[in-house]
């Protein structure tokens, strides 16, 4: 039997196992990306059961865009100058093709603010509204200057926006409870928000022999970990950087791109240069791990951050910021600090657990145990089924 774009001749080919047809609308969907990980593991969970897949993204990585279920609608540009410009360009070309093509889909999915456009289902990995109300945002009034004033209108406009997003989607999807809360505390949606746990990747991230050598850095040293975007202040690296002056004999390395942040040059200040290690953003970052022996991870505000699974995947401990939703589900497998800009603590929490053999390999163990219940297999049974669920009642209308 051949199935028609008909709606009610597509509602009865879902009844008979037919495919579905499902768009994902993200920004990009690569492996190495943060969140673009996230949408490449939904998109490879959906073309794994056999449904086509349109993907509307400024970036794609070859292995999705050029499989045989896939049309890979590349829209947007990287190339624009700021953030800003680009997703507002991203949410107009996104809009616009959406509302031609719509009826041809069984479920459209959005990433928080992504389109102008209503989306059946809206993932949300980072609330703006909750990062703007925080009491460790650093872009208050009083003290802003031009970089921070256009931090501040970013968190401010896509605060606006996402509520709008929220408000038309018919199923949200948060990756942590917290964020759950912090959704349904906007008064967006008179259902509960639904959890999907973010997952990670158990054959890539494992402990493992330390490679040292690959990043130029020697063994002669403890050496800890810090991955994220060194551009912003979200991420916190200061704070490590000042934990770091009270320990003379740890060196740091830094897996960021250098681009256009003022910490290589903040390092150097305090007198870090030849103790801190920027190597760069690197597609290896389960090679480094396995060649560190602690993480560090003071964000001052995060969803359930990806680079904290996959080390303690690796066996690596980790030292973070108890305001990080990760605290929920991994907290016995790390230390919280509860001020993220508490360099005392932190520096505190270092010296102990690098002269604690055995509470570093317990941790170890335990960080290896608690992901493995949380397998990106599993979070896109979840994604799938959802779209099944929708699709087989309508879309839940």
């Amino acid at each position: 039997m051949r199935c028609r774009t008909d709606r009610f001749e597509s509602d009865w080919c879902h009844r008979l196992g037919s495919s579905l047809k499902i768009c994902l609308v993200a920004h990009a969907l690569r492996r190495h990306d943060g969140q673009g990980r996230v949408n490449f593991e939904v998109a490879r969970a959906v073309l794994e059961r056999g449904h086509q897949l349109t993907i509307l993204a400024m970036a794609c990585s070859n292995e999705l865009a050029e499989h045989p279920n896939v049309q890979f609608v590349q829209i947007g540009s990287e190339r624009l100058p700021t953030q800003l410009v680009r997703n507002v360009h991203f949410a107009n070309q996104s809009a616009a093709w959406l509302r031609l093509h719509r009826t041809e889909f069984d479920v459209i999915q959005g990433n928080g603010f992504v389109t102008w456009e209503a989306c059946d289902v809206v993932a949300v990995h980072f609330v703006h509204s909750a990062w703007l109300s925080s009491p460790v945002f650093p872009f208050r009034l009083l003290s802003l200057k031009p970089g921070g004033w256009y931090q501040r209108l970013y968190t401010v406009l896509n605060a606006r926006w996402e509520r709008a997003a929220f408000r038309s989607a018919k199923e949200i999807i948060a990756v942590s409870r917290r964020t759950a809360s912090e959704v349904e505390s906007l008064g967006v949606t008179q259902k509960p928000v639904r959890v999907i746990y973010n997952g990670v990747d158990l054959e890539e991230f494992y402990p493992g022999h330390p490679c040292r050598s690959v990043f130029n850095l020697s063994n002669d040293y403890p050496l800890l970990l810090f991955v994220g975007d060194i551009q912003t202040p979200r991420k916190n690296l200061p704070t490590v950087l000042q934990a770091l002056q009270t320990l003379p004999d740890v060196h740091l390395a830094v897996a960021a791109s250098i681009e256009g942040s003022p910490y290589v040059a903040l390092a150097a200040e305090l007198g870090l240069a030849d103790r801190v290690h920027f190597v760069g953003k690197t597609s290896r970052v389960a090679d480094l791990m396995r060649s560190s022996d602690a993480m560090v991870f003071p964000s001052r505000y995060e969803a359930h951050p990806l680079v904290v699974m996959e080390a303690l995947a690796s066996g690596l401990p980790a030292i973070v910021s108890a305001g990080i939703a990760t605290g929920e589900s991994f907290a016995d497998a790390c230390i919280l600090i509860e001020d993220a800009t508490d360099a005392k603590a932190f520096s505190a929490a270092i010296r102990q657990l690098l002269a604690d053999t055995p509470a570093r390999s317990r941790m170890s163990e335990r960080g290896r145990e608690v992901t493995k219940e949380m397998t990106w297999e599993k979070t896109g049974e979840q994604y799938v089924a959802l779209y099944q669920s929708l699709a087989g009642s309508d879309g839940g209308e």
